[in-house]
């Protein structure tokens, strides 16, 4: 059985995106980046919203902006060879192999997945992961914590969830970020 896990970059206030829609200030430097690699190792599919999914579709031909460096390489080809599923209403069929298009996130499709599962699976972008959240899929948050305050924005959990949680490891970055990773307690 595979975790839903939701990670995010957020600014220390809690948002991914600033209130002008800038997430550039979330550009995590070669360690933190690194580290997510290593991270995301062991997922085998990626649950994402549509704009969440169009600002990742670039890692399936990185040339453009890849700096060249092994740890972009490294993340590219671990992106590449995990599953992705979309939700959408308005995507006709998806830019990149190995995906597929929903067109409305369903917890028990979500549930059935993870029994299915024999990797992790990741939850990426607010809003679907605020949709899995309330239902209760979530088994997993994984936080950066930028040294920024952006003052409004995106969220990045929904305001209107009380969950208990239990911290079960944490690291602190040489570039000020800290990162938070806590299960979801039954």
């Amino acid at each position: 059985m595979g975790r839903l896990i939701y990670s995010a970059i957020t600014s220390l206030d809690g948002y991914v995106e600033d209130a002008g829609g800038e997430f550039g200030w979330a550009a995590p430097d070669g360690e933190v980046h690194a580290f997510v690699n290593d991270l995301i190792r062991p997922v085998g599919t990626y649950l994402y919203g549509r704009q969440m999914y169009e600002v990742m579709q670039v890692w399936e031909q990185p040339a453009p902006f890849a700096d060249g460096s092994p740890v972009t390489a490294d993340f590219a080809e671990i992106w590449t060879a995990a599953d992705k599923v979309v939700y959408s209403t308005t995507l006709a069929q998806p830019a990149t192999p190995r995906t597929r298009v929903e067109r409305v996130f369903e917890p028990d499709a979500v549930r059935r997945l993870k029994l299915a599962a024999e990797r992790d699976i990741a939850i990426g972008g607010a809003n679907l992961a605020a949709q899995a959240i309330r239902a209760g899929v979530v088994d997993e948050f994984q936080l950066f914590l930028t040294p920024i305050v952006v003052g409004a924005g995106k969220s990045a959990l929904p305001p209107d969830v009380r969950l208990e949680l239990d911290l079960v490891d944490h690291r602190r970055f040489g570039n000020g970020v800290v990162f938070v990773r806590y299960r979801v307690m039954d």
